[in-house]
C-alpha cells in the first residue's frame, strides 16, 4: 500500500509519502522517493493533500459500557426537563418488552437543585424499573420500580465509597451516587455472548470512523478477555485494545496479592499481543465536583446538607499507598481517577513515596481527569513522570455544562480548571482521551478545546483561560504519541516511521494548516490499522 500526496505529520517539508508493507510502515518520503520503492502494483491511496496522521490512540475509554449503551436512550444535547421526560416516555412506549428502560447523558444542571427526582421518572415509566446514568457516569437517576427491584428503602446503608440520596424524609429520592450505582449495575438482566459482540462491534466501525485505531479501556465495568479474544478469532482486527483491571479499597494486603496473582494469569496470555493488551490497574481516587464527590482541600461553595465539606477521598492514603506498593512491586501500572486538588496530591504522593520505596523502575503511573489541581502539583508529573492522562473536551465551556461545574468550587478555583498547556511547560507528559461515552468518541472535539479553548461554536470568545491553549500538532501529538507512551507502545505506534505498525489516521484536510476553529470541518479520510483499510469514507 502506498499514501501519497499528503501532509505527513512529523516529517518535514516535502516528505508526503508511506509505503506499507504487511502491518508496518515500510518507507516514509517524497513521492516521488516512494513510488520508486514500488515492488509491484500496490493499493495506492491518494490522501489529496489531507494531513496523514499516526492512528489516534484514544488514552481513557469505557468501550464496556459505551458499547452496551448503543442500544439504550442517549439524552445528551437535551436541556430541559420537559425533552428528557418526552424522551424517555416515547422510548419506553416503543421498547414495551424491555424488562428495564435505560439509558444516559443527563446533565445536573437541567434540573432544579441539581438532581432529578424518582417522581418524576415514575410518572413515564411507572411499570418497570427504569435507570438513567448522569453525562459524566457518576449518578444513576432510577424510578420507584428500580428501588423496589433493588430492595432499597429508608433503611438501607450508604455502600462504601457511595451515597444514597434521600428527601428531608428520609425516604430514596432516585438518585444514587458513586458506587451505589453498583446496585443498579449487578441487577441489569445479562446481555448473550452474541448481543456483546455485536455491539463491540459496532462501537469499533463507530472508533474508526473518527480515526481511533487504538483505545484503552478505563474498566467500569472491566470488559473480559474473551469477548475481545473471539472479535479477533471472527477477524475483526479494527481497533487495538488496552484492557484495564480494578483496584478498589477495602482489601487486606494478602487478598490484594491474591487478586493481582489472578490478573497476572489472566493476562499473560496477552503479553506482546499487539491487539488485546494488558498490565494496568484502574482505581478511583475520588468523583467529580459537580456532585461534590471530587476530594478538595477547601470546602465548596454553600455546601448543601446531604454532602457538606470537601468531598471526599475513596482511599485511605496509606492504605492506598500499602496496595499500590503490592502492585508497583510487581510490575503494575496504576491510573487513579483524581478530579479534586487533594485527591490529586494525594495520588502524587504515593506515586512519590512508592517510586522511592521500591526504586527506579520505568512506572508510567498515571492521574486521569487532573481537572482542579494545586498550581504547586503541576511542575510534578514531570519530576516523577506520571502520566497526565486528560480528556479535553470535559473542559467544554457550554454554559449548561461550565456553569454547573464552576459553581460548585467557585470562581477562583474555576479558573484555574483544566491545565493541560502548564503541565505540558513544565515538563508533563500528556495522553489524551475522550472518557466515552460520558462524551463523544470524535478525538476533534477534544482538539479544538485542547487548541481553542472554546465551545465547537467558539465561545467564549477569545477562550477560556487561553494560557492554558496547546498548539494543533501538540494537541495532535498527545492523541498519538503521548497516549502510545502511556500505554508503553511507543516503539511501535504513535509516530509515522520505519518499522512502526501502520496505523494511519488521514483526515481530508491538513489539520495544521487551517485555523483551529475549522477543525470541526476536517473529517476522516481514511482509517488504517496493521496496514488494512478500517473506514474510509463514502465506502
Amino acid at each position: 500500500m502506498l499514501i501519497v500526496n499528503g501532509r505527513v505529520f512529523g516529517a518535514p517539508a516535502g516528505v508526503t509519502a508511506i509505503a506499507i508493507e504487511g502491518e508496518r510502515i515500510l518507507a516514509v518520503g517524497s513521492d516521488r522517493e516512494i513510488h520508486q520503492r514500488r515492488r509491484s502494483e500496490p493499493q495506492v491511496i491518494d490522501a489529496r493533500g489531507g494531513l496523514v496522521a499516526p492512528g489516534f490512540n484514544d488514552a481513557h475509554v469505557h468501550l464496556h459500557n459505551g458499547s452496551r449503551q448503543l442500544v439504550n436512550l442517549d439524552l445528551g444535547g437535551e436541556s430541559s426537563v420537559q425533552a428528557i421526560v418526552r424522551r424517555i416516555a416515547g422510548f419506553a412506549q416503543a421498547n414495551p418488552d424491555r424488562e428495564w428502560i435505560c439509558g444516559r447523558g443527563w446533565i445536573y444542571a437541567t434540573f432544579p437543585g441539581g438532581y432529578p427526582n424518582r417522581s418524576l421518572l415514575d410518572r413515564v415509566v411507572p411499570d418497570r424499573p427504569a435507570a438513567f446514568e448522569s453525562f459524566d457516569v457518576h449518578t444513576t437517576w432510577i424510578n420507584s420500580a428500580a428501588l423496589a427491584r433493588l430492595g432499597i428503602t429508608r433503611q438501607t446503608p450508604d455502600p462504601p465509597g457511595g451515597h444514597i440520596m434521600r428527601d428531608e424524609h428520609g425516604e430514596p429520592t432516585g438518585i444514587l451516587k458513586e458506587t451505589a450505582m453498583e446496585l443498579v449495575d449487578n441487577a441489569l438482566p445479562a446481555l448473550s455472548v452474541s448481543d456483546e459482540l455485536d455491539l463491540l462491534k459496532r462501537s469499533m466501525e463507530l472508533a474508526a470512523s473518527y480515526g481511533l485505531t487504538s483505545v484503552q479501556d478505563a474498566s467500569a465495568p472491566a470488559l473480559p478477555f474473551s469477548i475481545v479474544e473471539r472479535l479477533r478469532g471472527q477477524g475483526y482486527p479494527t481497533l487495538r485494545v488496552r484492557l484495564s483491571r480494578s483496584m478498589k479499597p477495602g482489601r487486606s494486603i494478602a487478598e490484594w496479592e491474591k487478586q493481582l496473582r489472578e490478573y497476572e494469569e489472566e493476562a499473560s496470555a496477552h503479553r506482546g499481543n499487539r491487539w488485546i493488551a494488558a498490565g494496568i490497574l484502574k482505581t478511583f481516587m475520588d468523583g467529580v465536583i459537580e456532585t461534590r464527590t471530587a476530594s478538595m482541600f477547601a470546602p465548596y461553595e454553600g455546601a448543601p446538607l446531604d454532602q457538606p465539606g470537601a468531598g471526599q477521598l475513596q482511599w485511605d492514603p496509606g492504605e492506598f499507598e500499602a496496595a499500590l506498593q503490592v502492585a508497583d512491586r510487581r510490575g503494575w501500572q496504576v491510573q487513579v481517577h483524581a478530579i479534586g486538588d487533594r485527591a490529586i496530591r494525594c495520588a502524587l504522593d504515593a506515586f512519590e513515596a512508592v517510586a522511592r520505596n521500591n526504586g527506579p523502575r520505568g512506572r508510567r503511573h498515571r492521574i486521569e481527569h487532573i481537572e482542579a489541581i494545586s498550581p504547586a502539583d503541576l511542575p510534578r508529573f514531570g519530576q516523577l513522570g506520571v502520566v497526565a492522562s486528560m480528556q479535553p473536551y470535559h473542559a467544554d465551556p457550554s454554559e449548561s455544562q461550565f456553569e454547573s461545574w464552576a459553581k460548585q468550587i467557585g470562581a477562583a478555583r474555576a479558573a484555574a480548571g483544566w491545565p493541560w498547556g502548564s503541565i505540558h511547560r513544565m515538563g508533563g507528559r500528556l495522553a489524551f482521551g475522550s472518557d466515552w461515552p460520558v462524551v463523544s468518541i470524535d478525538p476533534r472535539l477534544g482538539l479544538n478545546m485542547a487548541v481553542n479553548r472554546t465551545t465547537v461554536k467558539g465561545q467564549p470568545a477569545g477562550g477560556w483561560i487561553p494560557s492554558e491553549r496547546l498548539s494543533m500538532a501538540e494537541a495532535i501529538d498527545a492523541y498519538t504519541s503521548g497516549a502510545a507512551y502511556a500505554e508503553f507502545a511507543e516503539n511501535e505506534k504513535g509516530q509515522l516511521r520505519p518499522g512502526m505498525l501502520a496505523d494511519i489516521t488521514i483526515f481530508e484536510r491538513d489539520v495544521l494548516s487551517i485555523p483551529g476553529n475549522q477543525i470541526m470541518n476536517a473529517q476522516v479520510q481514511t482509517t488504517i490499522v496493521g496496514g488494512n483499510i478500517v473506514f474510509r469514507r463514502g465506502a
